[in-house]
């Protein structure tokens, strides 16, 4: 049984504060860093053209996009106690914005979003490399380019892969109707439709509230809060668009002409995202490595959720770029953070990030076939002290610990080979126990408090995850809880991590509040997912328990072209095939494919549809009823921290 009120006396917590171990932490982590010597700012700096005040963006409405102003904090060189020294000099550097240039014919526009957008100057026109995150954002980054660069038109969109912060802007640059018209070419990596659009369909509403603890978006702008996603500020909130491909990359190295410009495409799959691919310009003696050589340790498996990735082909692309280009290359640069010139210099930089993957992944694998299970390798894996002395091998982003468990994830699963683990109780039902165990809640919070006086904020959040989630209304469990986040949030190195601690102490505080399941529905992913995607997705959302009685053969008509489709439900379990069903159907449903596009976006329902002719039934009508009763609709306001 839960406890609705306490009679403990909450004892005088730090909040938004440093703790002296917390300061303790700090100072001692400034003495490992590597030597400074100012050469990121200077570079992270070189080319500076020009920009807007603040990078202040806002939607044709007048609300805010995207804005540096509520980073003014960071103008101090000197990091708060609040913060790990080396994520306040990332901060730093990631706050720089503007329109760059990185060689001739080659501009950035950075600062202007999570992600860069890279300009290339052709014969007559411009070629845009990854449209940035949102119309608005991408927008203004063409802007500013036309305010200091003669007035040319896009004449080619690249995708370098297939997230959003690389595609979603780009109605901002070029017009629909130019590109169905052959009049502009949109270039991506084979796969990107399908994983840009599918990515976050299936878990999309779990990925949604996850991304929350990953970026900070929801948490306040200051020293005690959110400073930085570690790949650039964090996420706008403006529109997300696409438009599909005229032009897919399908061989491992392709050569094109683009008004004048030649590129070398090296295809790179499964390295940072499932669809993703280099560039290098042979006559500007320039390489782009996408999102696979970045100023930070990337992820293996994002805080949000996603596949593994695969660490050993990525360290194995970035071997192949070195091999091929670095050698006629004065510049190498990215679609996040700032370029390295120099060819010596550049290529120091990418064999220290081909050889951290490789590191990672080989010592993982080495651990694991000696016997440690994912926790005990995270606990003791450090760099090599080459690596080490490295700023952009730090963990700002992604972290030796977490990336760790992503590869024995990858190749082990999530069982550790204990099987007192292989069966273990969830949280809300062995938590109680362990509070009985550890002699109820007085005698836990007591000790504790002991601990966390001591500095020791891992284990006070562990225990007290343990007693909210038995008694969640206990609130000096929650305050306790909360405080052990916030000072594990202030030491964290990785931003991601710091988000995750510090929304954690938030909603132990004050709850999930109204935005923790605010989902942004984008037209255009939607109009792109296909009717296959959308029938897995329709998968996904039954209540198999509740379906399990049914046995459904529905054929699925989208009248509009003409497709059509076989459905079976039967065993609580929906599938679905391209070849109609040959004995016929118990269900026929009819519809256009914009009708599904507006229930998908939420402006209508299926059964408003049908009551409106918009969907036509034959058969048995009264089946279709008995079907949408078994959908489950998801709710992206589930609890984290508490049950």
């Amino acid at each position: 049984m839960h406890n609705t009120s306490s009679s403990l006396t909450p004892t005088a917590l730090p909040v938004q504060r440093a703790t002296d171990a917390t300061r303790q932490v700090q100072q001692q982590a400034l003495l490992t860093l590597p030597a400074d010597d100012d050469l990121d700012f200077e570079e992270a700096r070189r080319g500076f053209i020009g920009t807007i005040p603040d990078a202040e963006i806002r939607d044709g409405y007048g609300r805010l996009v995207w804005s540096m102003a509520d980073y003014a904090f960071l103008d101090d060189a000197t990091a708060p106690p609040t913060a790990n020294p080396a994520l306040w000099r990332q901060a730093r550097l990631n706050r720089l914005h503007g329109l760059f240039e990185v060689t001739s014919r080659i501009y950035q526009v950075r600062g202007f979003d999570l992600s860069n957008m890279t300009l290339i100057e052709g014969d007559t026109g411009l070629i845009v490399i990854d449209p940035l995150t949102c119309r608005e954002t991408a927008q203004a980054a063409l802007d500013l380019y036309y305010a200091h660069r003669p007035r040319r038109p896009v004449l080619a969109v690249i995708y370098s892969h297939s997230h959003t912060d690389h595609f979603g802007g780009v109605k901002g640059v070029i017009d629909e109707a130019r590109a169905r018209a052959g009049e502009v070419a949109v270039i991506a990596p084979a796969g990107f439709m399908e994983e840009a659009v599918s990515e976050n369909v299936l878990a999309g509403t779990a990925m949604e509230r996850r991304s929350q603890f990953q970026f900070g978006q929801t948490l306040a702008r200051n020293a005690c809060c959110q400073i930085d996603a570690g790949l650039g500020k964090t996420m706008p909130m403006g529109t997300v668009t696409l438009i599909e491909p005229t032009q897919l990359i399908h061989q491992e190295t392709e050569t094109h002409v683009i008004d004048g410009v030649e590129i070398v495409f090296q295809l790179t799959p499964d390295s940072e995202a499932p669809a993703e691919m280099h560039f290098f310009f042979p006559q500007l003696r320039a390489l782009n490595v996408a999102e696979n050589g970045t100023r930070t340790l990337h992820n293996l498996c994002p805080l949000r959720g996603a596949q593994v990735r695969n660490a050993k082909l990525w360290s194995r692309y970035l071997n192949q770029a070195l091999e091929r280009y670095a050698g006629g290359a004065d510049v190498v640069f990215a679609q996040h953070h700032w370029p390295t010139w120099g060819t010596a210099r550049l290529t120091r930089f990418l064999e220290q990030q081909r050889d951290l993957y490789k590191y990672l992944h080989d010592q993982t694998l080495r651990l694991i076939n000696r016997g440690l299970n994912a926790a005990e390798i995270a606990e003791q894996m450090t760099l090599p002290d080459a690596l080490a002395a490295q700023w952009h091998t730090r963990g700002y982003y992604g972290t030796v610990s977490h990336n760790v468990k992503a590869i024995y994830q990858r190749y082990l699963s999530w069982y550790d080979g204990n099987p007192a683990h292989l069966h273990a109780l969830p949280d809300e039902q062995s938590a109680p126990r362990y509070v009985d165990y550890m002699g109820g809640a007085q005698a836990m919070l007591e000790r504790a408090h002991r601990d966390f006086a001591r500095g020791d904020y891992r284990w006070v959040a562990e225990v007290m995850n343990r007693l909210v989630f038995a008694q969640p209304t206990l609130r000096e469990a929650r305050e306790l809880g909360a405080a052990a986040l916030e000072q594990m949030g202030f030491q964290a190195e990785s931003a991601t991590w710091r988000n995750a601690y510090l929304l954690g102490a938030r909603e132990l505080r004050e709850g999930p509040g109204a935005g923790a399941g605010h989902t942004m529905r984008s037209h255009d992913l939607v109009r792109s997912l296909s009717e296959g995607a959308f029938f897995d997705y329709l998968a996904v959302m039954i209540d198999g328990l509740k379906a399990q009685t049914l046995d459904i053969r529905m054929s699925w008509h989208f009248t509009d072209r003409d497709a059509r489709y076989a459905l079976y439900l039967k065993h609580g379990a929906l599938t679905w095939s391209a070849t109609p069903h040959r004995d016929g159907h118990d269900l026929g449903v009819a519809m256009t494919r914009a009708t599904l596009d507006r229930i998908l976006l939420g402006e209508t329902q299926f059964g408003a549809a049908v009551a409106q002719g918009e969907i036509v039934l034959d058969g048995a009508a009264a089946l279709f009823g008995a079907f949408l009763r078994t959908l489950e609709k998801p709710d992206g306001r589930f609890n984290v921290v508490e049950p």
